[in-house]
């Protein structure tokens, strides 16, 4: 059994986060994840992040990634890649698998930053090959260099749609529509405009009927909701001929790991789902398990690496590498950091959900 002082469940930007600030104050930390490569959603986003310089505004995702990357291995983080990590028990022992054998690992603290999965659509031919959520046609382009269809349809017109929908563009897949249930576009105006100014159009209220096809997605039924009774109009169902169906219709938090610790739980729908409840340095009800990025609610990138700095710091303070008053210190910069994020693109409060999860500081 591998005894260890600190332990982060996911590589991704929260996880890498967490690792480098627990690592920059003198923490041994050691980050797990199952996949092949490090990095996790941010090597898939190839288009430049937006808005503040603070925030990585005019940088490419996947070079970030690569620079966290590179700050966690100067800080002597150690990450162990397919390495499954299946259960938490009492003490912080940690269940792996790693190299087909099953092991058990010890950890003084741990920060489970597991991200999120995606949701899906159930219709006639929602299993037919060809039909998939939006992120894992950009994990085929963007990691395994796929194409996962010639003609697609995209359902869902938040960010995430319209990025996918503008990277199968660039990876020379048209994109026959995007199609939005409710009566605007979920997404951010930039994105939406790079798509139509390409030709795709945007149906708003618009939803699919059913996938067609036998050994694979051959066409698509689609039509036109009613704006009352948010039914679809008869008459209005038409076939379009496409052999790949994206779904872009939100994501859920992966708390499978903190659900089998005695972690106080709240329902946040706007978070999408049910998270755990933390303090400000993103420590749960539970003394030493603390959570990063999508696990605690689901948000953006830029959202995630900051909740994973207070996580790191947190971290730090509660193995007694720093104490409360230079946490708090340290922590400053990164809470306005938040607030600013959570203020949204016109100034809205989207992070006032968050505070529902809140315990005492």
């Amino acid at each position: 059994m591998m005894e260890i002082p600190c332990a982060v469940v996911g590589a991704g930007p929260a996880g890498l986060c967490a690792a480098i600030e627990a690592a920059r104050r003198g923490v041994e930390v050691h980050v797990f994840d199952e996949n092949p490569k490090p990095g996790g959603q941010l090597f898939k986003q190839i288009h430049k992040f937006f808005g503040s310089k603070g925030h990585w505004a005019g940088i490419r995702g996947i070079n970030i990634g690569e620079q966290l990357l590179s700050e966690a291995r100067d800080l002597g983080v150690t990450v162990h890649l397919e390495t499954s990590v299946w259960g938490i028990f009492d003490g912080f022992r940690l269940g792996i698998t790693c190299n087909g054998r099953a092991e058990e690992v010890r950890a003084k603290a741990v920060a489970v930053a597991t991200g999120a999965m995606e949701n899906t659509l159930i219709f006639p031919g929602w299993t037919l090959p060809g039909v998939m959520g939006a992120g894992a046609a950009q994990t085929m382009l963007h990691i395994f260099r796929l194409r996962p269809g010639e003609k697609a349809l995209m359902v869902g017109s938040g960010n995430v749609g319209l990025i996918v929908a503008y990277q199968l563009l660039q990876a020379g897949c048209g994109v026959e529509a995007v199609l939005e249930a409710l009566p605007e576009i979920g997404g951010y105006h930039v994105h939406a405009g790079k798509i139509t100014r390409m030709g795709v159009p945007i149906l708003t209220e618009h939803t699919i009927q059913e996938a067609r096809g036998t050994d694979r997605v051959r066409t698509a039924l689609i039509a036109r909701i009613d704006p009352v009774n948010r039914r679809p109009i008869e008459g209005t169902i038409r076939e379009m001929a496409v052999d790949l169906i994206c779904i872009a219709v939100g994501l859920t938090p992966m708390i499978e790991l903190l659900r089998l610790m005695p972690c106080d739980m709240v329902y946040v729908n706007s978070l999408g789902g049910y998270v755990p409840r933390h303090d400000e340095r993103m420590m749960t009800t539970v003394p030493g398990l603390f959570v990063a990025g999508d696990a605690s609610g689901i948000e953006e990138a830029c959202t995630a690496m900051d909740e994973g700095r207070l996580a790191g710091i947190g971290l730090a303070e509660y193995l007694g590498y720093i104490d409360f008053e230079q946490a708090r210190r340290d922590c400053a910069a990164i809470k306005r950091s938040l607030d600013g994020l959570r203020l949204g693109p016109f100034g809205e409060e989207r992070g006032q959900a968050k505070s529902y999860q809140m315990v005492s500081d």
